[in-house]
């Protein structure tokens, strides 16, 4: 299946022009012709089914034809908060496998060791709608700009919702393993340190404001890797209490 994704589309939309990008894929790359089905998504869940209106290959005009809801496969939420790696090139690829893997908000923060504070959020977007594409998902989701440690732990602690906070920290060897403390159908938020990890003083606070340390295994993780294991470990405590 081919989607299409578009921020402006809405249930009510009778119409919707594609980017200039997905135009060009739409007519020159899959030879779209006028009346051919096309498959949309909005990110909010929801799939559209229209045909091709107007092929013209900068600004294609589709006709919505049908609006389906597609509901969540969890009803629990997993938000990730990472700091960003040096190298764009190893962020970007987390961001990536961890919408293929499911993740519903995604935050950066920059702490003591942190060694990037500034990121494109237009680029990671771009990444997580070809990837939330590419796994057929409907959801893309939330993602906020780098912010301060502590700024990121005051937003944490001002929000409503109940969930299990995890920090990826191990002062020793009996630490332990996130599998064993993530309760199923618990929404869930995990802090990934940069490479440096995270200060006795970070985890203090971290701690204050009711995160758990954690361990991800016995061996020593690159920082994206600590991402993505820690979302693969949180949608299999979901998908093994479905089982």
């Amino acid at each position: 299946m081919r989607l299409f994704y578009s921020e402006d589309i809405t249930p009510e939309s009778q119409q919707i022009q594609l980017a200039e990008e997905d135009s060009r894929h739409c007519i020159k790359v899959l030879k779209a012709k006028k009346s051919d089905s096309i498959t949309l998504i909005d990110g909010n869940g929801y799939r559209y089914q229209g045909i091709v209106e107007e092929p013209h290959p900068k600004r294609c005009l589709i006709a919505i034809e049908q609006c389906e809801k597609i509901e969540r496969k969890r009803s629990n939420t997993i938000h990730i908060a990472i700091s960003p790696t040096k190298n764009m090139d190893r962020i970007e690829w987390f961001v990536e496998k961890c919408v293929e893997i499911g993740v519903d908000k995604l935050s950066f923060f920059i702490s003591e060791h942190s060694v990037r504070n500034k990121m494109r959020l237009d680029r990671i977007k771009k990444i997580a709608v070809a990837a939330m594409k590419q796994s057929i998902n409907f959801y893309l989701p939330e993602i906020h700009d780098v912010m301060p440690y502590d700024t990121f732990l005051k937003e944490i602690a001002r929000q409503d919702q109940q969930e299990q906070r995890f920090i990826a920290y191990v002062p020793t060897d009996s630490t332990a393993h996130l599998a064993t403390k993530a309760k199923a159908e618990e929404n869930y938020c995990i802090l990934i340190g940069p490479e440096g990890g995270f200060s006795e003083q970070e985890v203090a606070l971290a701690q204050s404001q009711g995160f758990q340390t954690v361990s991800l295994g016995e061996n020593r993780l690159r920082t994206e890797t600590a991402g993505v294991v820690a979302c693969n470990i949180l949608n299999l405590t979901h998908l093994m209490n479905r089982s």
